[in-house]
């Protein structure tokens, strides 16, 4: 079973012992502002990216995308989950809660570009 953590979660994540942070959406929205660390991952491409971007299986993990409404998030989370990834979970508020708290976004960065 997938954790949903809400966004005071994540902050106190951030603060101790940081997770990678995963945004699953498309290139542009990525780009246009993501979470300050956070690293492209498309949620469809979720099985071919994992190895070489999460080599270790272990280490927590927090998926997030747009909003509670989005599901991409979800579905990354899963495939991670079926991968043998034992520490994930899903900020579901996404982006729209991060940004109506009044948190900054980073924008720019690296995409992952389709293979």
């Amino acid at each position: 079973m997938l954790k949903i953590i809400t966004r005071e979660e994540l902050q106190a994540m951030l603060a101790s012992s940081p997770p990678t942070v995963l945004e699953a959406l498309p290139p542009k929205y990525f780009l246009d502002g993501h979470l300050p660390g956070a690293r492209h991952f498309p949620h469809d491409r979720a099985r071919s990216l994992a190895p070489t971007m999460l080599p270790d299986e272990k280490a927590p993990i927090v998926v997030y995308c747009a909003s509670a409404t989005c599901q991409n998030s979800h579905i990354a989370a899963q495939v991670l989950s079926s991968m043998g990834y034992a520490d994930v979970s899903i900020y579901s508020g996404g982006k729209k809660d991060w940004v109506e708290a009044g948190l900054p976004l980073e924008r720019g960065g690296d995409v992952q570009q389709a293979a």
